[in-house]
This record gives structure tokens, sequence and C-alpha cells, in this order.
């Protein structure tokens, strides 16, 4: 008994010097990492964390491993990468965690490729997302990505696609938001800001002005500076201010004759001098040309150099330049600095991203919610939508593969659902593939929509019969595809595999004919005054079968408005030649001075060209009036008010959106938006804030915006073409930046 007493007095002696001795290494590390005290502000964290760094951990830092497939010859990636994108080793005597990157910006994609059997939860393409013009869709959508990236092990997304739709037919405008600098920085900028507020790092990206893919390792785009800094830049600069994104990746083109990730102007003169940028800039995959010239330009970060550039830049080639004087050491400091500041902004390092579970059934939510929130009713003839579910008897649901899932877009965003491909072997099976259905079949969800109908499918393939069974059926629905991708553009807006003649046979079979646009950019439609009704889904994403499913039968009214333009064919482009796309020679320039800052609707107001359907149209099951606008200017801030009223029987939402022509010009410019939920009878007064640099032009010898003072015209209404009455209003110059 006392052998056992004095075991247990000295096992409790030795368990209080063990806590006691933890609890003094824990009060100790502070001022052994003084970087880990995380009430101190970024900048102070990173600047004291520089100060441990040696030569090598800086160069550690500044360039990227590629975490993705290699080829047997390919040197091995240092050990600790979870596999997809990019990876930096972690630094462990420093606390300094692994960099792991992971595409991209409809959720954590491409990872069954590196480990088969993963799978995320994909959201609609980016423009489903700009089209519910809501910005708090646009942050649940980004913190779901965000979240499902931090649970899977990842501190980096390359999300926040920013580039505007100039050419509609470039093959990744369904990674972006649309055409307009207002709408697609305030959404990007928002789902930036839910990215990283599950303390994961994102990007914004192409910069800059990467707006087709034809040539784009290549070719030289063409534009002034005034011009680029009211539209592409202007998204940019708005997305950047509102979701503080921790690295702007630099885009693969040249601008005016310097590469983007070499750009003085670009990341030197606006990114890090006038808009006062404190991230850090990554490089596209494969986008850097030199060591010297690209570092005293702005870029801090290499990525996958070892298998994408033609060497590793930021390594011999950097010391090389150091130590010949061609650049500073306070330089490469400087870049360390910056990628530090990014993660400590983020709480990289407090938050450590490990595997956790995932909320799979919210996470669909959130995806199917943000299309039934996006999707736009292009066009419904005598009401036929909603359908009149309890009366239906038989169906027809035709093409596109809808027994089997909905289309994703190709490339670096491609998102591995649950399930897998549901169409596996479509061609083209390698990059920028394969083509992907994700496994949400609309069939299915039509079937349950209505369980008492007879709702039967035809692929397609056999026009008569699809018409066959479109004749006999008491509604029919033909889903329509136009797959697009990466590193391609189309070559014209016309739908493949003899669609066009597949829907105008069905809808001459029965006027009844409902079809489903399954698309990246705006196609022809040879057949529109033949169809009953148009809903443009886009790639709808997650859980898709079942928010088709909602709209069709009105538990959703559709409330999406276009975030672009939708011309009626490629004549009226600013270029309707496209050269190299689809194959051929690419150009070795692009003229984007043809159209300059007026991008989309405001090409076609200057131009006085009627598009097939406006910048910011969309129907809904419900209808609205808008009216009472107001406008005061006080202390250099503009404020539209407006009076929007449910006049329907229907509960539904609108988008209050207020443009503006600033004196001097043609056209009017998106200042303002708010998309309002409203009851049948419901209205509201809406206080919508004026963007002020949309009220300004930009002055190339100041540097900033100028607001020139004069008589500023303010109109309202539910498209860029339906506005109501406008109001003038006088506004002081200010000369300010």
């Amino acid at each position: 008994m006392k052998r056992k007493a004095g075991n247990a007095l000295r096992c409790a002696i030795v368990l209080g010097l063990a806590g006691w001795m933890g609890l003094a290494m824990a009060q100790q590390a502070p001022a052994a990492h003084p970087w880990s005290d995380a009430k101190l502000s970024p900048d102070q964290r990173a600047d004291l964390l520089l100060k441990q760094l040696t030569q090598d951990d800086k160069f550690h830092l500044i360039r990227s491993y590629f975490a993705g497939p290699r080829k047997p010859e390919d040197k091995p990636v240092p050990p600790g990468y979870i596999g997809s994108a990019g990876y930096i080793p972690a630094i462990e005597r420093l606390g300094i965690p692994a960099i792991q990157e992971s595409d991209a910006g409809l959720g954590v994609a491409s990872s069954e490729r590196m480990r088969p059997g993963d799978y995320a939860t994909p959201l609609p393409a980016g423009p489903v997302t700009a089209a519910t013009w809501d910005p708090k869709a646009a942050f649940r959508g980004g913190a779901m990505i965000g979240g499902e990236a931090h649970a899977k092990g990842f501190n980096v997304l390359l999300a926040g696609g920013t580039n505007l739709m100039r050419e509609p037919r470039n093959g990744r405008n369904f990674e972006y938001a649309g055409e307009d600098p207002l709408l697609a920085g305030t959404m990007v900028g928002e789902a930036i800001r839910g990215i990283e507020s599950q303390h994961v790092v994102s990007t914004i990206k192409h910069f800059a002005l990467n707006d087709q893919e034809t040539g784009r390792t290549t070719v030289d785009v063409r534009i002034g500076e005034q011009a680029m800094r009211e539209s592409d830049l202007l998204a940019f600069e708005l997305a950047i201010e509102r979701g503080k994104p921790g690295s702007v990746m630099c885009s693969y083109n040249k601008l005016n004759g310097d590469w983007a990730c070499e750009n003085d102007y670009l990341l030197n003169q606006v990114l890090k001098r006038d808009w006062k940028y404190p991230g850090f800039v990554m490089s596209d995959w494969g986008g850097v040309h030199s060591a010297a010239k690209a570092v005293n330009a702005g870029l801090d970060q290499e990525s996958a150099a070892e298998i994408f550039d033609k060497q590793i830049y930021f390594d011999a080639p950097l010391r090389d330049a150091l130590a010949k004087g061609e650049v500073k050491q306070s330089r490469v400091d400087d870049m360390t600095r910056r990628i530090l500041r990014s993660f400590f902004a983020a709480g990289v390092f407090e938050h450590p991203a490990k595997k956790a579970p995932i909320d799979e059934k919210a996470n669909l939510a959130v995806a199917r919610e943000t299309l039934e929130a996006g999707a736009v009713l292009l066009r419904n003839q005598n009401a036929l939508l909603p359908l009149d579910v309890a009366k239906l008897e038989s169906v027809a649901v035709i093409g596109a593969h809808a027994d089997k899932g909905v289309l994703a877009g190709g490339g670096s965003s491609l998102v591995t659902a649950k399930g897998g491909n549901a169409v596996p072997g479509l061609k083209p099976t390698d990059w920028p593939g394969p083509v992907t259905y994700h496994p949400y079949a609309p069939l299915k969800a039509l079937q349950s929509m209505a369980p008492q109908a007879k709702v039967q499918f035809a692929g397609g393939e056999d026009v008569a019969a699809a018409a066959a069974l479109a004749a006999k059926s008491q509604v029919a629905v033909v889903f329509v595809q136009k797959w697009a991708g990466e590193d391609f553009d189309a070559r014209d807006l016309s739908l493949p595999d003899g669609q066009d003649a597949l829907v105008a046979a069905v809808a001459k079979a029965n006027p009844r004919t409902i079809v489903v646009l399954e698309n990246g950019s705006p196609v022809a439609m040879p057949w529109l005054e033949q169809a009953g009704a148009v809903l443009e889904v886009w790639y709808p994403g997650g859980d898709a079968g079942n928010g088709i499913a909602n709209i069709l039968s009105g538990k959703v009214n559709p409330s999406g408005r276009l975030p672009l333009s939708w011309p009626r064919d490629v004549s009226q482009l600013p270029r309707p030649e496209l050269p190299g796309a689809g194959g051929g020679t690419p150009p070795e320039s692009v003229d984007y001075a043809i159209e300059g800052a007026n991008v989309g609707y405001r090409w076609y107001q200057s131009k006085n060209i009627q598009p097939l359907f406006p910048f910011g149209y969309g129907l809904s099951y419900t209808t609205f009036e808008h009216g009472g606008l107001k406008v005061d200017a006080k202390g250099g801030k503009v404020t539209a008010t407006v009076t929007v009223q449910n006049t329907g029987k229907r509960a539904g939402a609108d988008v209050a959106q207020v443009y503006v022509q600033v004196p001097g010009t043609k056209v009017r410019r998106l200042a303002g938006f708010a998309k309002v939920f409203l009851k049948p009878g419901e209205q509201r007064v809406l206080s919508i804030p004026l963007e002020r640099k949309l009220l300004a032009d930009f002055d190339t010898v100041k540097h900033g915006w100028v607001v020139r003072g004069g008589e500023y015209v303010v109109s309202e209404g539910r498209s860029s073409a339906d506005l109501g009455a406008p109001v003038a209003t006088q506004l002081a110059g200010d000369g300010t930046k």
C-alpha cells in the first residue's frame, strides 16, 4: 500500500511538473514565435516572420511545384502534397504551413485525378451566380466552396474569375461573371470574400484582358489606358476592394507589348501603386518568361515552373540576377513578405486546413439555390410556364443526356461530383476534357415532380422519333447543350450536332415546347419564335435536376437576369471574325480599342444595335411595377431611390437596375442595382447607392477617377433596354481620385 501510494505521489509530481513545463512553454511561444500573436496586424506579423527567414527560405516560398499528374520523366514532387494544382512544402521550424493550392472558382476541382474516388460539390457556372444579381448568393457560394477546400486540406483556391465577356465565343466565359464591370466586380468580390471567410486564400484572375482563349499564351491585347481602366480593370478594382483576395493571378497574354506576368504597368503601377494592393501576384501555370524583368515588374511567385515554364526562373536565374545587381534584395524580401501577409490575413496559421467532415446535403442545397436564383427565363409565350403539375398526364423529355445528368464546362475548373461522370467516353476525353455530365438527371427530377404523369425520354439523335414522342405528349421539354472549355474558343454561336433541327421539329410537333439551354455563352436560336418557353440554366451544377424541375413546376419563381447581352449573330460583335478559333493560326494581336470601354450593352447602345436579349433581361412568373425614381446627391455620395411593387399573384424577386449617362458620353452605364423579394401586392422603397467610379471617368494624367461635373441623366428599370423616365441631376466636379 505504501509503495503504491509512493508511486502515486511520484506520478502526481511528474505530471504536475510536465503540466507546468507545458504551460511555461506555451507562455514562451509568443516570445519564440512572436509572429504567432494573432492580435498583431497581418503586416506586423509578416515583418516579424520575414526577419527569421534565410535566403533559401525566401526562394522556397516564391515558387510552387505542380501537384497534379506527372509524366514518368518528371522530377517527383517534394513529400507532403495532397495533389491538385500547386504545392509549397512547409517550413516547420518556423511554423509556416505547407501551401496546398486547388483549382478553381466553381468548386474544389479535378481532385479525382489525384485521389481516385474523391469528389466535391460543383457550383453552377459563373454566369449563373452573376445572373442572381444577389451579392449574398455569391458570398454563400464562395463560402461553400471555400469550406470544402479547407475540409480537404487546401488553403489556396484558384478562384475569382473576373475577365469581362468581350468575346461571346470565349471558351472560359462560363467561369466568369458577364460583361459589366460593376456587376462582375460586385459578384466576384463577394464570392472571394466568402472563400476567404473560411481561412482559405483566394486568387482573383486572370489579370488582365485575358478575354479570349484563342492564342491566349501568345496574343498581344491592344487597348488604350483609359478604356481598360474603365472596363476590365475596373471590374478587378471593384472586386479587389470588396473581396480582398490574398493573391492576384496574372494572365498568359501580352498587354500592349509586354507579357501580363512581367507587365510593369499592370502589376506595379496599377495594382500595387494605384490600388495599393498588399497581397502577392502569382503567375498562371506557364505564364513566366523571365527572372529579373518579371520580378522587377511586380511578379511575386512563379507557379509550377518545373512543368509549365521553359525553365525555373525564380531559382538559379533569379539568384544570378541578384548577384549581378539586376534585382535588389529588398524586392525579394517584398515578394516573400506579401506572401506571408496574405496567409496571416486569411487566418491560415491559426486555422490550418485539414481533413474534416463535409455537409454534402447543405452544400448541394447552396448549389441548387444558386441555380434557382440565377436561371434566366428568356421566353414564356402564353404563360406556358409554370407547368400545372397536378394536370400533367404526359411529358416528353428530349436531348442532351437529360436522362443521365447535366453538362459541365471543361478545363482546370472542372469539378468531379459525387458519382463521377454520368456520360463517360464523350470526346474529347483528354485536355480540356473529359466532357463531363454531373449525375443530377433532369429526367428523374421531372418524374418525381409529376409522379402521376407518363414522363418519357428520347435522346434526340433520331429527330423523327423525338418529334413523334413530343406530338403525343402534353408538354415537350427539350434540353440542348454546347460544351465549352479552357484553351479554345467556339467558331461561332451555333448549337452543335444538329440540335437546331431537333428543336424546330419538336416545336412543330408540339407548340407547348420548353427549351432548356446548357451552355457557357450565348448561342444562336433560329427556332426561338417556334418555342413556347426558353429557360437558360448555363452549366447548372450540383442538384441541378431538382433545381430545373422546381423552376418548371413553379415551386421556384425564376428571378435571374442576364449578366450579358445576347447577340443575334456574330455580325453584331465588334470583331465578327475570330481568327484561329476552332483551329488555324491564331492572331498575333487583338484590337480591343474597337469598343474600348464600351463592352457588351454599351457597344450595342453606341452603335444603335438591338441584340436578341439585352443585358439585365429576364422574365418572371409574376409582374412588377417600378416608379418614383429620385436622385439625391449629398457629401459626394449619390443615391437613387425607387419603388418596386409586385403586381402579380405570385411571390417573386426583381432587380432594380440604375444606369447613368455621364456628361459628354453617348451610353448609359450600370451604376447601382438591388434585388428585392416581394409577396403579391407588396411594395418596397429601395435606396441604391451609386458607385462613384461609374459617375467618373479615368484621368490618365492624374492616375485617378475624376467626376467632371455637369448634368447627369439617371434611369432605372428592369434591363439596359427597359428603363423608366430619366431624371436629370446636377453634380459638381470634384477633381479627386
